[in-house]
């Protein structure tokens, strides 16, 4: 752990950004070991991961956006505020986008729709990693509350991975095709994450705002993506899920 808190932030958004990849990439790999995936295991997961992220976003992003603005600002709620609601309004105009381009092509545009959607919302979770580290200030606290934070969103990738590589899987596409999709999806969140932590060492003056957004971008992917996903099924499931995760994440936040 020392090691790791001594490291450049630019290293440690890197090391925390493959990290999520290579859960999405474990996540992917079930291919090669199940034919199909418990439905209500998968949403459980999701569950979990939601409730880590919403938590997330208020402990680990708002609420230090909050503070940060109430010592350097005579507004101190304008730049939170305006953030959470770019952030927020970013996401949902590029779904928006994103479902008009593909909306033709029913068999294809399934399988391309949830790739492009999953590798999407990558972008911004890699970004919210990259601001979490470039905002830390070496902070040893605040560096494992970033850790925690990356935690969340590794953990809520691993189903996504199998998300996308079952269901081509099941489509008729061999495993290392599947496999190879599926991981892709999150290399995204390397190049976020490297944008994120140069933007928020460069950009010092912006610091509030762009946690402010990290976590309204965070919020819109969890409501927009995760949820409606996870509670498809089994709702009880995924709403035990969904409290342990908010739990769990509030305690190690608050505690840490």
């Amino acid at each position: 752990m020392n090691w790791f808190i001594n490291l450049n932030p630019i290293l440690q958004s890197l090391l925390a950004s493959l990290f999520t990849f290579s859960m999405t990439a474990l996540g992917a790999s079930l291919i090669f070991f199940f034919k199909s995936i418990n439905k209500q295991f998968l949403n459980f997961l999701l569950g979990i991961s939601s409730g880590v992220m919403i938590s997330a976003s208020f402990w680990s992003l708002l609420l230090p956006s909050i503070e940060m603005a109430n010592n350097t600002e005579n507004t101190p709620l304008f730049s939170p505020m305006l953030g959470f609601l770019c952030g927020g309004l970013l996401i949902i105009l590029s779904d928006i986008i994103l479902s008009k381009i593909l909306e033709n092509n029913q068999s294809a545009r399934q399988n391309i729709l949830l790739f492009s959607a999953v590798t999407f919302h990558n972008i911004p979770e890699g970004i919210i990693i990259g601001v979490a580290f470039g905002t830390t200030g070496n902070q040893e606290l605040s560096i494992i509350s970033a850790l925690i934070l990356a935690l969340g969103i590794g953990i809520q990738n691993f189903p996504e991975g199998a998300c996308i590589s079952i269901p081509l899987r099941q489509n008729g596409k061999s495993r290392m095709y599947s496999f190879l999709f599926g991981s892709l999806s999150a290399v995204v969140e390397i190049f976020g994450a490297l944008i994120g932590v140069l933007l928020a060492l460069t950009i010092n003056n912006a610091l509030s705002f762009m946690l402010g957004m990290a976590a309204g971008a965070m919020i819109s992917v969890v409501s927009s993506e995760l949820i409606p996903q996870s509670f498809t099924e089994n709702k009880v499931t995924s709403g035990i899920g969904f409290l342990l995760g908010f739990l769990i994440m509030m305690i190690l936040d608050v505690t840490l």
